[in-house]
């Protein structure tokens, strides 16, 4: 399906077609290669790889081991 992007201001817009309606208020939008992703906003998760991109190997940046056991309850 194709949809025109427009200027709008100093910004630039899409149309979303009929069937691509999204809830009214805040989306995120980010890049993934030469798309654009727009997602309704879901403040209770996390974006799709989130962890993935900001995975860390330095050694110096883990964990400190815990001096205590926690109890089930």
């Amino acid at each position: 399906m194709k949809t025109k992007v427009f200027r709008s201001g100093n910004s630039l817009a899409v149309r979303l077609p009929r069937g691509f309606e999204l809830p009214c208020g805040e989306v995120n939008i980010r890049r993934e290669g030469r798309r654009v992703v727009i997602e309704e906003e879901t403040p209770e998760a996390w974006p799709e790889g989130f962890f993935e991109a900001i995975h860390i190997d330095r050694e110096d940046f883990a964990r400190e081991t815990p001096l205590y056991r926690e109890k089930p309850l």
